[in-house]
């Protein structure tokens, strides 16, 4: 007898180029009768390039499906119903790398136009993900109000958030993120946290790299123009190291005072995953191979992100670095997105606590982000 098929309808805010969606297009789960997986509807983002990349590789190059606006010009009325909300809310004024305003910045109060779809349409689920800064952003005040407004859209959703280490999902990067699922409560499931499947064997850069070499003709391949300057520094910098490196001389040292970015004219590591891929380039942060004199191109930026080659980002190449170091890498997004779908299913899976902190704050700080939150699995402070 043929199984019964049941596919959530995804919607996505700030979609970014679509790593979210692809992680969730690759999900699924099967019990004795039902198969379920996820059909992408529509998504918005702000920025042409993106919102063409999104439609590209995710909705078979049909544009119309991408709502390429800012989130506040969304009527949520209008726009096709959905059965699961994704958003990766901007980060921007969370990062622990920038000044981080919270809900004081531009980008940091955007997450309540994911509430406002929630309200609209009260999706079956969601999930949300932002930065780990997320959690100290405004005195940890900002994610305790982002937890209440999300448990509370809607019919109310039962929250499950977590700090994911995506290199221990398969990821060749360190790239640590808070995902939040929200299931609906009248339905009466509740989310674990998917167990980490390559915590103590990791994906280095060099196999995402190298296994399979990349084609020559590979869309997004191009190399960056290294200055002389820029080339001789890198000859002075061992694979792992930076601009800070004490055995580069003098006259090719870095004239900084005050902060030192880490990343600054970074090697990679080849025996590890790489360090965290950003959207940014200029200044030395492209991200430099560990034994050619050069930043990475694009192509490897994007399989350290876990993207397949067949996956072409539009616009210059400026743009798709941007996209690429903005994206959800799509590995991580499915090793948890498949979590839900077992949920759904009913099917067990080893899960883990939920962990919140890096250390850094104390039980009862923590334990005070879920005041009048009903959380669906014990949090590990």
């Amino acid at each position: 007898m043929k199984k019964k098929e049941i596919k959530f309808k995804l919607a996505e805010l700030f979609s970014g180029p679509g790593g979210l969606a692809l992680g969730a297009i690759r999900s699924f789960a099967e019990n004795e009768n039902t198969i379920y997986g996820i059909e992408p509807v529509w998504a918005n983002d702000y920025d042409a390039d993106t919102c063409k990349t999104y439609a590209r590789n995710i909705h078979n190059g049909n544009e119309r499906s991408v709502v390429c606006a800012p989130v506040q010009e969304i009527d949520f009325e209008k726009v096709p119903k959905f059965d699961v909300l994704a958003f990766g809310f901007p980060c921007n004024d969370f990062s622990v790398v920038g000044e981080q305003k919270g809900f004081d910045g531009k980008f940091g109060p955007l997450y309540s136009h994911g509430v406002r779809a929630i309200n609209t349409h009260n999706p079956k689920w969601f999930i949300a993900e932002n930065v780990s800064g997320l959690q100290s952003a405004n005195g940890g005040n900002a994610f305790k109000q982002i937890l209440k407004d999300l448990g509370s859209a809607g019919k109310g959703y039962v929250l499950t958030p977590h700090l994911y280490k995506f290199e221990e999902y398969g990821v060749p990067q360190q790239r640590h993120r808070i995902v939040i699922i929200g299931i609906r409560k009248d339905l009466g499931l509740r989310f674990k946290v998917p167990a980490p499947t390559t915590k103590n064997n990791y994906l280095s850069a060099r196999e995402a790299i190298e296994n399979p070499r990349i084609s020559d003709n590979a869309q997004n391949h191009e190399l960056t123009k290294q200055s002389a300057g820029v080339v001789e520094r890198l000859k002075h910098i061992p694979a792992g190291e930076n601009a800070w490196y004490e055995g580069i001389p003098q006259h090719l040292r870095l004239n900084v005072k005050g902060a030192r970015m880490s990343q600054i004219y970074k090697r990679l590591d080849p025996k590890k995953p790489a360090y965290t891929i950003t959207g940014s380039g200029g200044g030395g942060t492209h991200v430099y191979h560990w034994s050619e004199h050069r930043a990475l191109t694009n192509r490897e930026r994007a399989r350290l992100q876990s993207f397949p080659d067949n996956f072409v980002f539009e616009g210059s190449k400026e743009s798709a670095r941007k996209q690429i170091g903005m994206a959800v890498p799509p590995v991580g997004a499915q090793a948890v997105i498949s979590a839900v779908l077992k949920t759904f299913a009913g099917i067990p899976y080893e899960s883990v606590e939920s962990k919140l902190t890096n250390g850094e704050a104390n039980a009862r700080e923590i334990a005070s982000l879920f005041d009048g939150v009903e959380v669906g699995a014990r949090v590990a402070l």
